[in-house]
């Protein structure tokens, strides 16, 4: 096996196979893209299984491969499996899964035997594309034909002929949670993550593409790693597809169109898991709430300047519905000009989706770069430490130990920014609330004295045109509510531009109509409650106005 300019993935599998710590390997990740490929002659683009054969297999004398579609197809060395005395008899290869892999099985055993018999060695590899389909994951069902064959690929890898005859086995899949888990959970079954391209994988890539699409790449013939670091969390199959689109319409990619153009392909590469926020506001833009700002301003800069050790993993965001913590993300994202990834509904009714469509969130979030993680309803998206009652399968726990593993990954300080928000952040498990997974709780509260209430009216008024008096008059600082948040406020606003438009009255005769009969959206309980939860929450008083403390 060839070494040099190899991906890392591949130099760790080279490594367990030489070493003879593994010869069964479940390749899992970003499977289903292209890759560049060194080879003597020089770099060109395959697929995973070319370059299995091309670039790793070499060596080999035959090479096989498996999946549902096509059956079993010859890679390499024909001629050699020609010689397997059982191969006429067998022909056509029937592509029914067991038959399959039991006609795979029989002839490494017959490759096995005759090296013990005669000396003679036949290098084998077999490759099973879409391994998932073959033998999925099937929770608590009983499957006897697909126990049968995961309980197949592990004898591969563990019977001792096979496992002292040089053989590879190669198991494809995107989602290790997709897979049975007999076949997972075999220790002597190694897993290998291919990563989704970096940006000296895309610079590869345009280099070698450079040639075939010159309009779409001719803003960038003095420097091909700029869209290179700013593609990064597309596949190289999704970048192919936008340069041959570019270059059928005659069309350059401009530096500006970069980001949009990477917003578009991962979203429709994560296929509605994820969505990017684009963040048009900053801080300034963020009513109050001034220690807060300062504390987060403070992060950004030491982020910024690449100064990481201090640097939060993650914050979590509280306090009562309608006090803006969505908007506070926003401007925290755009005050630190980061992309911001929303996590969408990842949950699945299916066995094993769930799990695999966070396995697929993770990996885009490893490929991005620096970016903001943001979870909504956390306390309901986070899942939970011990099953739920309704919860099919214990999913609440599987979820909460993979959001909990990943979001204490230490690599990724500095890198990924956790941001949970709540409006209860007591129904969210203490463990993924502790320091290492979130540093930082910013509690959010309404305005609570008359001026403040009356200047968030004013300033959301002011958004629909309208203009209220500078000064409070009487009849509205009378009926001024006791809280009033961002989401209230911008209620009123609305309600006072349709009774301008509509009865022809002034804005603050709108204002004192509405506020003389006016009742909260939250009631007032369930406020108090909210608000003292976020009191309890805060990471440090500072952030909490004297009102709140008494």
């Amino acid at each position: 096996m060839p070494k040099p300019e190899l991906p890392p993935w591949s130099q760790e599998l080279i490594g367990l196979y030489e070493s003879n710590a593994a010869n069964q390997f479940i390749l899992h990740g970003n499977v289903a893209d292209r890759f560049v490929m060194p080879l003597r002659a020089g770099h060109r683009i395959g697929n995973l299984t070319e370059f299995l054969v091309d670039v790793l297999l070499q060596s080999f004398d035959v090479a096989l491969s498996y999946d549902l579609g096509n059956g079993i197809r010859i890679l390499k060395g024909g001629k050699t499996l020609g010689e397997w005395p059982s191969y006429q008899e067998r022909q056509p290869f029937s592509k029914r899964p067991r038959e399959a892999l039991e006609i795979l099985t029989h002839y490494i055993r017959y490759c096995a035997n005759l090296r013990q018999a005669s000396g003679q060695t036949i290098r084998v590899a077999l490759v099973l594309k879409s391994c998932h389909l073959i033998v999925p994951n099937l929770g608590n069902a009983v499957n006897n034909d697909v126990n049968a064959m995961a309980l197949l690929l592990r004898e591969w890898a563990t019977e001792t002929a096979l496992a002292e005859h040089p053989l590879a086995s190669f198991l494809l899949t995107e989602n290790l949670n997709d897979l049975h888990a007999l076949v997972v959970h075999h220790p002597q079954t190694a897993h290998i993550k291919i990563p989704l391209p970096d940006g000296e994988n895309l610079r590869s890539y345009f280099e070698l593409s450079a040639g075939k699409f010159p309009t779409a790449l001719q803003s960038f013939a003095a420097d091909l790693g700029q869209p290179a670091g700013q593609m990064t969390g597309a596949t190289l199959s999704a970048v192919a597809s936008l340069l041959k689109q570019q270059e059928y319409a005659k069309s350059p990619i401009q530096p500006t169109d970069l980001a949009a153009f990477k917003k578009s392909l991962v979203e429709k590469e994560c296929m509605g898991l994820i969505e990017f926020v684009e963040p048009e506001r900053t801080l300034d833009d963020f009513h109050g709430q001034e220690p807060v700002k300062k504390w987060v301003r403070q992060d950004i800069a030491l982020w910024q300047k690449g100064d990481h050790r201090a640097m939060p993993m993650g914050y979590l965001i509280c306090g009562p519905v309608g006090t803006g913590k969505t908007y506070l993300v926003e401007c925290l994202a755009g005050e630190a000009a980061v992309p911001v990834v929303k996590l969408k509904n990842f949950r699945d009714k299916w066995v094993g989706s769930t799990e695999s469509n966070l396995e697929k969130i993770f990996r885009l979030l490893q490929a991005l770069g620096r970016c903001v993680v943001f979870i909504d309803e956390a306390d309901q998206a986070m899942g939970k430490r011990s099953g739920q009652s309704g919860d099919s399968g214990g999913v609440s726990g599987r979820v909460y130990s993979m959001m909990a593993t990943e979001m204490s990954r230490s690599s990724n300080r500095g890198k990924i920014l956790w941001i949970l928000a709540s409006s209860r952040p007591d129904l969210i498990e203490v463990d993924l609330k502790r320091p290492g997974r979130v540093d930082v709780k910013i509690p959010l509260f309404p305005a609570h004295t008359p001026e403040a209430a009356y200047a968030l009216i004013r300033i959301l008024c002011k958004k629909y045109g309208l203009r209220l008096a500078k000064k409070i008059p009487q009849d509205i600082l009378n009926d001024l509510p006791k809280w009033v948040t961002p989401g209230a406020a911008e209620s009123l606003a609305i309600k006072v531009y349709r009774l301008v438009k509509t009865n022809d009255l002034t804005p603050d005769a709108a204002l004192a109509e509405l506020l003389a009969d006016y009742q909260s959206p939250v009631p007032q309980k369930i406020m108090d409650f909210q608000i003292q939860l976020a009191v309890d929450e805060a990471s440090d008083l500072s952030f909490v106005p004297k009102k709140f403390l008494s």
